[in-house]
């Protein structure tokens, strides 16, 4: 078949103002979190799946007809891939894990209480279908092979593209939280764009909560983290050169040199299984197909930097915790990333760091999470004067959000990770990491 485009040609001059769309005003500054959780079966602690007869299509179809949400349905087969009502939506990853994206808000406390209502909606259709949602970074007992891939197209080519040797680890069996942040301008989105990177591994050792999968000690802190490292290099990683300056422009030159994956034309999904760029696509096509500002989007979507720009700043590398700790994300990066003075705190802790010290870091981190060094120091050393940055620039607001920073500091302060309480604890039993909040 031919298909003939209905857009007009792009020129790469075009998608800087994809992102300059985004741009906000101060006042208009708000903070948004998506929250992924691993769904399982409560008699035998593996994980719940799609098409189970009391598994996560029928969860969905009864939330969908008793709570009046919309159906989200995969364009080339029908399939519900997700719920939505007004700008919240619940949608499925590609192992099934249930993500819950809430409206970004100017108040964590707005966050925290979307979160507890629709959990609670969520609790009455899990305890009919027999399942729980875990607050953990990684399946516990389930693994990629006994994890069937949700019916989504595009996730099945991406599963089938993506080459580490851990990616089909990272689809089917982790969960993260991620944490959105506006910027006023490209100046703005520099600066916060380049702290939110030094921040990331940080962060990564912080949240530290995936140490247990298949049933046994991985010997790794965040093997969700890990699973990153070998899922596809091309793709993950730092979208920022630490030895250079950013802007709009040099982050579209990265997502130009991703090999492409896919575009979609109607209801049919075309395949390129990264025989071209998309530099090469605007420049030459791919087959009868000329780029169009959609095909750059869905492009875009599947580059999966620790830190990804979009009509926001989405900062992606935190392993699923409890709502405990959750909560202390966005606490940290409103703190620090909404305020010049505490910017300017964190580059002068940091400025002693060389770019590849940031990315020794990130792959020591996974294995020892806040016992990883940098430097002459250890990730816990730094992680705390973070903390305090945050916090300083919390009380600074007056609204009294760094008290969600309280939970997160009694485990980093005693060099904690979420993973080394349930390592203390585990003692071989897993049942303790299903049924039981260790953190």
């Amino acid at each position: 078949m031919k298909y003939t485009n209905t857009k007009e040609r792009i020129e790469i001059s075009q998608l800087e103002n994809l992102f300059r769309f985004g741009e906000k005003k101060k006042q208009d500054f708000k903070t948004g979190i998506e929250y992924e959780r691993i769904p399982i079966n409560i008699k035998n602690g593996h994980n719940t799946q799609y098409y189970d007869c009391c598994g996560i299509l029928n969860l969905l179809n009864k939330i969908a007809h008793n709570e009046n949400w919309q159906y989200i349905t995969d364009t080339t087969n029908g399939n519900v891939l997700g719920l939505r009502k007004l700008e919240d939506t619940i949608t499925l990853e590609p192992g099934c894990q249930i993500e819950l994206s809430i409206k970004p808000e100017n108040k964590i406390s707005k966050l925290e209480e979307k979160i507890n209502n629709l959990d609670s909606m969520f609790e009455k259709y899990m305890r009919e279908n027999g399942v729980q949602l875990l607050n953990c970074g990684i399946s516990p007992l389930s693994t990629q092979n006994n994890i069937h891939l949700l019916p989504k197209s595009r996730y099945h080519l991406m599963a089938r593209y993506m080459w580490g040797i851990l990616s089909d680890v990272m689809m089917r069996e982790t969960a993260g939280i991620q944490c959105c942040i506006d910027f006023e301008s490209e100046e703005d989105m520099s600066e916060k764009f380049k702290t939110a990177n030094r921040l990331t591994p940080f962060m990564t050792a912080m949240f530290a909560n995936s140490p247990i999968r298949g049933g046994v000690e991985t010997g790794y802190k965040s093997f969700r983290a890990l699973s990153w490292l070998y899922t596809d290099n091309e793709r993950c990683g730092f979208a920022y050169d630490f030895n250079r300056d950013f802007t709009y422009k040099k982050y579209i030159e990265k997502v130009l040199n991703v090999p492409m994956i896919f575009i979609t034309r109607g209801c049919e999904n075309i395949k390129i299984n990264g025989r071209i760029n998309f530099k090469e696509f605007i420049q030459n096509g791919f087959s009868t197909f000329d780029a169009t500002i959609e095909d750059f989007k869905l492009h875009a979507n599947l580059y999966f930097p620790e830190v990804r720009l979009r009509e926001f700043i989405e900062i992606r590398n935190h392993d699923c915790v409890s709502k405990n700790l959750m909560f202390a994300i966005p606490a940290i990066y409103k703190g620090i990333l909404y305020k010049k003075s505490a910017r300017d705190d964190i580059n002068n802790l940091l400025k002693k760091f060389k770019a590849e010290d940031f990315e020794d870091l990130r792959y020591s981190v996974p294995k020892m999470a806040l016992e990883a060094p940098i430097g002459r120091y250890k990730a816990c050393d730094i992680s705390k004067e973070i903390i305090k940055i945050a916090e300083k620039s919390l009380i600074e607001n007056k609204e009294g959000e760094e008290k969600y920073l309280a939970n997160l500091k009694k485990l980093t302060f005693n060099n904690l990770c979420p993973a080394d309480v349930v390592l203390k604890n585990f003692k071989g039993d897993v049942r303790k990491i299903l049924f039981e909040n260790l953190v």
